[in-house]
């Protein structure tokens, strides 16, 4: 090969050389590099730490999977809604675990809504003693930690109420005591079935009455009755299905036999505790969004409201909390994701919510991984349904340019 070739080729090589140096300096290029490096090493280190648990897992006789859901449980849940005794299996276990955490957390976001709106409202509010008593429950409540909470509310329900025998009855059938709060509950019957199916029905026939009567309005300007209908739909539909399927009354009423109650419903101590604590620190929180909320609507809007002879009632209900809501709603949100997922620290007081149930199955099978995949789903699950909920509904309330 003469000088001449060798020259050529060392240029190409310095060409090549230049032509990848000059593709690196471009920003897309490193940037996808390095996205691959990333996800690459995230790729391996998941599969050395699979490749750890399949190793330690078979070293310990441990099998994979979710069959272990139909094996029996064998541990009591002394707080359930569905039929449940401790010769079912895990799954009908975790099933009722899954239920009281979605009745916890629903009845939470609705009282806390509540309670959350009236002290926001409150801090607002020109009387003193009111709006001060409302800031001190905000700043206490949002600064306790909230397990330091379910600690105190349910020492307090475990040692200030009275044993069985000397348990309160407010009303016949109604007991209140250290067991918790018993309940008369109507006896099985089909009818209660189909007067679910009749108030789902009402609901959304509700619902589409709603609609057709705000586009009429927005139309012709004439109002309808929508709160009166949809009661009707909503409470009428299922006395119908109560009348049509017999009328049944009769109840399961709770009989003190020994040392404790049996029959009717029983709501546990640790259930109140849970609730109770859920809702007053939650609360706290959206107090300060409602009142941030209702701060952050031009003042112009309730003198031009009260020029026209509003009460300051109809005012705050027609005017300010209408506009409030495009800021409350969003972080509201969030505040009710919070809810849901702090309901699993009822572990730290004896509820038999979905976590304190899996941990009890993670002890008894050592499906650590399965189990705590069943958490993420089901988390997941209900974060997302909240999150589509909330951002329809604050879709709905937008101001739309027309």
């Amino acid at each position: 090969m003469s000088v001449n070739d060798s020259r050529v080729d060392s240029k190409a090589g310095f060409g090549d050389a230049d032509r990848l140096i000059d593709l690196w300096n471009k920003p897309q290029v490193r940037a996808l590099a390095y996205q691959i490096l990333v996800v690459g090493g995230v790729v391996l280190l998941l599969a050395y730490l699979a490749g750890n648990v399949i190793e330690n897992r078979e070293a310990r006789g441990i099998a994979g999977g979710f069959g272990f859901l139909e094996r029996e449980a064998g541990f009591a849940i002394n707080d359930t809604l569905i039929p449940y005794s401790p010769s079912d299996t895990y799954g009908t276990a975790f099933l009722v675990g899954v239920l009281n955490t979605l009745r916890v957390a629903l009845l939470g976001i609705v009282l806390a809504t509540v309670l959350g709106t009236i002290i926001g409202i409150a801090r607002l509010s020109s009387n003193f003693l009111v709006a001060t008593l409302s800031s001190w429950y905000v700043e206490v409540t949002r600064n306790v930690p909230l397990l330091l909470q379910l600690f105190i509310w349910a020492s307090v329900l475990r040692t200030s109420m009275p044993s069985p025998r000397q348990a309160f009855e407010p009303l016949p059938g109604v007991f209140i005591s250290n067991r918790g709060v018993k309940l008369p509950v109507p006896e099985a019957h089909p009818v209660w079935d189909w007067m679910l199916l009749a108030a789902a029905i009402g609901i959304l026939a509700a619902w589409i009455f709603s609609r057709w009567a705000k586009k009429q309005q927005d139309a012709t300007g004439k109002q309808y009755p929508t709160f009166w209908v949809g009661l009707g739909c909503i409470a009428g539909l299922p006395f119908l299905t109560w009348l049509v399927g017999g009328a049944p009354t009769q109840l399961d009423m709770p009989e003190l036999r020994g040392f404790n109650f049996r029959g009717g419903l029983t709501m546990t101590p640790e259930f109140f505790a849970l609730l109770l604590g859920l809702t007053i620190y939650t609360a706290g929180f959206i107090a300060e969004i409602v009142r941030s909320g209702i701060l952050a609507v031009s003042y112009g809007q309730t003198e031009a409201a009260a020029s026209l002879g509003l009460r300051r009632g109809l005012v705050l209900r027609l005017v300010v909390l209408p506009q409030a809501l495009r800021v409350i709603i969003p972080p509201t949100t969030s505040q009710y994701l919070n809810l849901t997922k702090n309901s699993s620290l009822a572990v730290g007081i004896g509820y038999f919510d979905m976590v304190n149930v899996g941990n009890t199955t993670m002890n008894q099978t050592g499906q650590a991984v399965e189990a705590i995949a069943m958490f993420m789903a089901v988390y997941l699950t209900i974060s997302l349904t909240i999150s589509l909920l909330m951002n329809w509904y604050n879709r709905q309330i937008a101001l739309v340019e027309r």
